[in-house]
């Protein structure tokens, strides 16, 4: 038993809560520019721009698909496989991850209900929030905890199955993206299920599950390569460094174009090919931002490093909170003609959600005991002696 609890203790990655912090600038760029992209600044010379971050920076979900992932195989692999560590797996989970979803599916349930002006029927309701619950629609972004929770419940079976058979873990990466393209192919061919549908099922995110899985368990032989140094430094790896830039660079731009080119109805695409563009373009971005994660730990200031690694800890609870700043926001459109007032109103967006809701998240985690209930467990928060019992350090905490 002394043995397994050394085991269990992992070095702790400071850099995975910077890696965190850039992923939920991409949710808060990609939803402040919606409106943009859809109707906005169609028309405008500028659309280019509100395309690519609209675009380009479309990486939050599937980044922190791939860091929860890490994190739990990262912390879980080694320990024995117990019941008390599945119990306490899903005790973890309920609290931290399971109660804020209900606590925000119900607030935002609510919220149009109050827009709408219509109230249904008590039995309509209860029946209406039910399943807006088991399928993660009860809010536009509430969909990437109900995936979240499909992952949790499928976790302990897969952390079981690659302890007995450890040579499937090589494999790990080629099983997700055969497992979602499998998916993928049979919805399109058979089912002719929406992608949008499609979306809020966890197998459709299988390759960047399986990506963090394996990088998790065979952490100490990727690190060398993952963390650009001096010390790591061979000719064999600045070729995978660059090759691994030039993939990501591609897939990204070429991703920006398409979605460039059927936004202003210049061209249309086959749908397997643009999933194939978006996944690589997926894939290859969470790993640039965890070897741009080690780059900012190791160069960056100390002012710069708390902050990112302060937002990444607070990641979780901006990310259920912003769309309420955005919806207040958006309800007070600029009034003039005037393009620039415009352009200024949509940046405006982006910072109002980043900071309104990094400051209410903040005052309610320092000040609120039971904050964990509408926000999970948040790292480093001097206050949370005040929760239940607390999840290992790690971005799945808040994940």
């Amino acid at each position: 038993m002394a043995q397994g609890a050394t085991i269990a203790k992992r070095e702790n990655i400071p850099e995975l809560s910077i890696v965190r912090a850039i992923a939920i600038i991409g949710v808060l760029s990609v939803h402040s520019t919606s409106v943009a992209v859809s109707t906005g600044m169609i028309d405008s010379n500028w659309f280019f721009l509100y395309n690519f971050a609209n675009i380009f920076l479309k990486f939050g979900t599937t980044t922190f698909i791939f860091l929860s992932s890490f994190v739990l195989f990262y912390n879980y692999y080694a320990r024995p496989f117990t019941a008390k560590l599945v119990t306490n797996f899903y005790k973890r989970r309920m609290l931290y991850i399971i109660v804020p979803y209900i606590v925000f599916s119900l607030f935002y349930y609510f919220l149009r209900l109050y827009q709408s002006g219509a109230i249904p029927p008590v039995g309509d309701m209860i029946s209406d929030i039910a399943s807006r619950l088991l399928h993660g629609n009860a809010y536009t972004h509430l969909y990437f905890v109900f995936i979240s929770v499909q992952f949790y419940l499928m976790f302990p079976i897969f952390l079981w199955l690659f302890k007995k058979f450890p040579r499937l873990t090589p494999w790990l990466i080629v099983f997700g993206i055969v497992a979602q393209w499998s998916f993928f192919l049979i919805n399109k061919y058979v089912l002719e299920t929406p992608v949008k549908a499609r979306g809020s099922w966890s197998l459709s995110y299988f390759s960047y599950y399986f990506l963090g899985a394996y990088l998790g368990i065979h952490w100490d032989k990727c690190k060398n390569w993952l963390i650009v140094c001096k010390d790591n430094f061979t000719k064999s790896r600045l070729v995978g460094w660059l090759a691994l830039a030039l993939v990501w660079l591609t897939a990204g731009l070429t991703h920006v174009y398409i979605w460039h080119q059927m936004r202003l109805k210049l061209n249309s695409y086959n749908t397997s090919f643009i999933d194939a563009v978006w996944n690589l373009h997926a894939l290859t971005t969470a790993l640039v931002l965890l070897m741009l994660s080690f780059i900012i730990y190791r160069m960056g200031s100390g002012v710069l490093n708390k902050l990112l690694m302060r937002l990444g800890e607070l990641s979780f609870g901006i990310y259920l909170f912003h769309p309420f700043v955005l919806l207040i926001y958006r309800k007070f459109p600029p009034e003039t003609g005037n393009v620039m007032a415009h352009h200024a109103w949509y940046v405006g967006g982006f910072v109002s959600a980043l900071v309104i809701s990094w400051i209410v998240v903040s005052i309610i985690a320092r000040f609120v005991p039971q904050h964990w209930i509408l926000f999970g467990n948040i790292p480093g928060n001097k206050r949370k002696k005040t929760a239940p019992q607390q999840p290992a350090r790690g971005i799945d905490a808040k994940s």
